[in-house]
């Protein structure tokens, strides 16, 4: 996959995990500068989801750890434990604000 490629497949995602939040009946604070994107809950805790250009790769930070996603046959797929993207970022904010999100 190209840079741009990447870049035009990290920016679908950002725009699919942005319309969620939207469209949700939570109340989840968020912050997107196109590269970063930073999710509070009300105990304060954070979901930091970022782009890794260099790797290819779209990045989540929780309190629970941190999960690296790189594109395999159509999917973002973690090479360490085999999760999904949309997936884990589910149960993370399940975890943050008790909610399930549709991503």
């Amino acid at each position: 996959m190209t840079e741009n490629e990447f870049k035009q497949q990290a920016d679908a995602v950002f725009q699919r995990i942005e319309h969620a939040l939207d469209n949700s009946d939570s109340d989840i604070d968020y912050d997107s500068n196109g590269t970063v994107l930073e999710m509070e809950f009300e105990d304060g805790s954070k979901v930091i989801v970022n782009r890794h250009v260099p790797n290819r790769e779209i990045w989540l930070a929780a309190k629970s750890g941190g999960f690296h996603y790189a594109m395999q046959d159509g999917n973002w797929m973690s090479q360490r434990d085999g999760s999904e993207l949309f997936a884990r970022l589910g149960e993370l904010v399940q975890n943050g604000c008790g909610k399930t999100l549709d991503f």
